[in-house]
């Protein structure tokens, strides 16, 4: 097939379209329907603890150290493989690897127990894996496939794909939770744990299923063309070591950059700790109220999302990322805060629409300011591996604080608190990006 050109609506579509078929992960593994699995493991098990690795750890510090841990593996492989994909001229055939084993890993949790637990968070820390080492790749075709003033608009109708794909296949997997007689399944709470299992299936189908459409229309790679060799295997950090030397002749992007560091540290934590929160330390009232209560909660979070990464890139578009990028920050310190207070279900309702009113925005808006500030080249996979490695680092960082936060104190309460901090810094640092009305 004859490769569609830069900027057109069917190639844009195919690019988006990707989000729809991957945030099923983030939904239904990363937040809502395996972090209740996960919990109610547990709860069955009448304990808190598992012995790991020679010794007892709670269940939450558990889950934030093996996330962490899979994050520095990503962080790590990111620019080996980016290095290649550049040089070889062909990005997609990575992107469909991470995609495959992601995907994959997804299907494998369907056996996960506390009695084969190694086997058990491997399977998630590969899926993790899978899941984000994809978007490298996913995220570098952005400035080949669309021109500047198409960029903020074509990444927010990404999200706002993968926020609606991916609620239609939690509502699918909620009906099976809720009611597995529906499905031929035992009524109880048996039959909602395998409903469980069997939703971790469909995630792995969903998610390959749909990508074939984007890897049919994207392009193969911009750059390369050049055959595999020994040499090339670290050129990818040969690469960010050259995109880190050229910040030093673009202060807007360096300056952008450690902002972007320090409060996606934090946004990404509580996205992948909301759950486990809310399971935690919100009172639900019974196993039943707590399940429904938890994905109504990630219902609501994934629907205002929507919104507001539409909102927000109506927002740039009239006042300027940068200054949009601040006054989400300052709202996301207002949610830390509120989140150590609050106990009640209709609290936790209320802290998640506001969640997901902001979720979206700061996500699609970074990834699009981060292309705007790019200079010309055709080498935007290296650039986009920095700025992954850069969010990647950050999330082991915040994760690491957050479950040592947890482990010590025996609340994640303080853990969010203590997330104000990197918001806090992440505007002062917004202040500091130079930038032209546009920005």
């Amino acid at each position: 097939m004859k490769p569609l050109p830069k900027g057109s609506s069917k190639l844009l579509n195919a690019w988006a379209f990707y989000d729809w078929a991957n945030s099923v992960y983030s939904l239904v593994i990363a937040s809502a329907v395996f972090p209740i699995f996960y919990g109610a493991l547990f709860e069955i098990a009448e304990t808190e603890t598992v012995v790991f690795l020679g010794g007892e750890i709670r269940s939450t510090p558990l889950i934030s150290y093996t996330t962490a841990a899979a994050f520095l593996v990503v962080s790590i492989i990111s620019p080996l493989l980016s290095g290649v994909a550049d040089y070889i001229g062909n990005k997609k055939i990575f992107m469909k690897f991470f995609c495959y084993l992601g995907a994959l890993s997804c299907i494998g949790l369907y056996f996960f127990s506390l009695e084969h637990i190694y086997i058990s968070l491997l399977l998630y820390f590969l899926a993790l894996i899978g899941f984000w080492g994809s978007l490298v790749y996913y995220n570098s075709y952005l400035p080949d496939i669309a021109f500047p003033e198409q960029q903020d608009r074509i990444s927010a109708k990404g999200y706002s794909l993968g926020y609606i794909g991916s609620v239609l296949l939690l509502v699918f997997n909620l009906a099976m939770v809720m009611k597995p007689s529906w499905f031929g399944l035992s009524e109880g709470g048996e039959g909602s744990m395998k409903a469980m299992q069997i939703s971790f299936i469909t995630v792995g189908v969903w998610w390959i299923g749909f990508a074939q459409y984007a890897f049919y229309f994207l392009p193969k790679g911009t750059t390369g063309g050049k055959k595999m060799s020994r040499r090339i295997l670290f050129n990818g950090f040969r690469e960010l070591r050259g995109v880190y030397r050229s910040l030093s002749e673009n202060i807007k992007l360096k300056r952008y950059l450690a902002a972007f560091f320090v409060y996606s540290m934090a946004v990404q934590t509580v996205m992948l700790v909301a759950t486990y929160f809310g399971e935690q330390e919100i009172g639900w009232g019974g196993a039943d109220e707590k399940t429904m209560g938890l994905i109504i909660s990630i219902l609501i979070i994934q629907l205002v999302a929507v919104v507001g990464a539409t909102l927000t890139s109506r927002a740039s578009a009239r006042f300027g990322n940068i200054p949009v990028l601040i006054f989400i920050n300052l709202v996301w310190v207002g949610i830390c805060v509120v989140a150590y207070f609050i106990s009640a279900p209709i609290q936790f309702y209320i802290t998640a629409g506001f969640v997901g009113l902001v979720m979206g925005g700061i996500q699609s808006l970074s990834r699009s300011t981060y292309s705007k500030f790019l200079p010309e080249t055709e080498d935007t996979t290296s650039y986009f591996s920095f700025y992954d490695v850069a969010e990647k680092i950050g999330i082991v960082i915040g994760m690491l604080l957050y479950g040592f936060i947890d482990h010590i104190t025996g609340s994640m309460r303080n853990s969010v608190l203590f997330l104000v901090l990197f918001f806090g810094i992440g505007v002062f640092l917004l202040f500091r990006v130079p930038r032209k009305k546009e920005f």
